[in-house]
């Protein structure tokens, strides 16, 4: 009986209140390593697969600008050739800046493109990581891009055909352009508008998906011509003698000799009711064309006036006074 008594003073009974914080206690031991080890597992995977997507976007992106760059350098640094393969003198100042700004507009249209896209995928990859679901979002998106296309044809073709512009560089800032309907110098090129200036000083915008076709009077060569018109009664051979004579003098002469780019040439063409169209021309750069077109005509009147032949001006003869004994 006395054992019993002490059996009873020494173990005291469980309570409901602490074997509820005992089983609490042991489920938070028994708990505590899983949920450390899932904690773990999350750090280690998601955060450092987002820090390898970014590590990768930005190295690709950096690569890429790279090698755009050095496309774009190639681009300003390019020569000029003629299309039948002889070199040109067009290497000038003006070309030379000419091809460096298409460059650069290249360059950054091509940078902007790439920044745009590497940075959607980078983004979308990190939202799939962290769990967003993407299903939804990229309906959406489709929805409304497709929504948009229908909406902005004209815009997209506006951009495209200013990509393509500047890529085959069909004409640049300082050129003397014919557009069909607009004839004037390029004063802005943009990936949505030209803008051209014609000779009456009206400052044109033209949307580059409107733009057809385009006559560059400023890339590679143009013709400077001098013509003259002679009566059917004067000698043949004695005109082209005098004009090729007045030709070989022009080309002679070091000033104008440096603006050619290939000797002058004569030749009859026109046949009219009562004059024969003759012309000299040569080639030469359109900046240099007026004084090659004013060496020519001088030139040549001088040597036709001079040997008494008569000119025929606005179906008019022209009799000039023969020349001092």
């Amino acid at each position: 009986m006395l054992e019993y008594l002490l059996r009873a003073t020494t173990t005291p009974s469980p309570s409901p209140s602490s074997t509820s914080v005992g089983d609490e206690i042991g489920d938070a031991l028994t708990k505590d390593p899983e949920q450390r080890s899932g904690w773990v597992d999350w750090l280690v995977g998601a955060p450092l697969r987002i820090l390898v997507i970014l590590a990768v976007g930005i190295v690709l992106l950096v690569v890429l600008r790279r090698l755009i760059a050095s496309f774009t350098e190639r681009i300003a640094r390019e020569p000029r050739t003629d299309v039948g393969g002889a070199l040109l003198r067009v290497t000038n100042a003006f070309e030379d800046e000419r091809r460096v700004g298409r460059a650069r507009t290249l360059g950054s249209v091509l940078r902007s493109t790439l920044s745009i896209v590497v940075g959607s995928i980078v983004v979308m990859m990190i939202l799939n990581e962290i769990g967003v679901n993407l299903a939804p979002l990229l309906a959406s998106a489709g929805v409304a891009g497709v929504a948009l296309g229908f909406g902005a044809q004209s815009l997209v073709k506006d951009f495209l055909s200013g990509i393509f512009m500047l890529a085959e560089d069909q004409y640049g800032v300082g050129d003397t352009v014919n557009f069909g309907d607009v004839t004037g110098t390029v004063e802005e090129v943009a990936l949505r508008v030209t803008k051209v200036r014609d000779f009456d000083g009206t400052l044109w915008y033209l949307r580059n998906g409107e733009i057809l076709r385009t006559g560059n009077l400023s890339q590679g060569w143009v013709r400077a011509m001098a013509d003259f018109r002679v009566p059917y009664d004067v000698d043949t051979d004695l005109v082209r003698s005098l004009l090729t004579q007045a030709a070989e003098e022009t080309s002679a002469d070091a000033d104008i000799n440096r603006l050619l780019l290939a000797p002058p040439e004569v030749f009859v063409v026109e046949l009219t009711d009562d004059h024969l169209l003759y012309r000299i021309q040569a080639r030469t750069n359109l900046p240099d064309r007026p004084a090659v077109v004013r060496a020519l005509r001088t030139r040549g009147l001088t040597a036709l006036t001079g040997a008494g032949i008569r000119l025929v001006t606005a179906n008019r003869l022209v009799v000039q006074p023969p020349p001092a004994p």
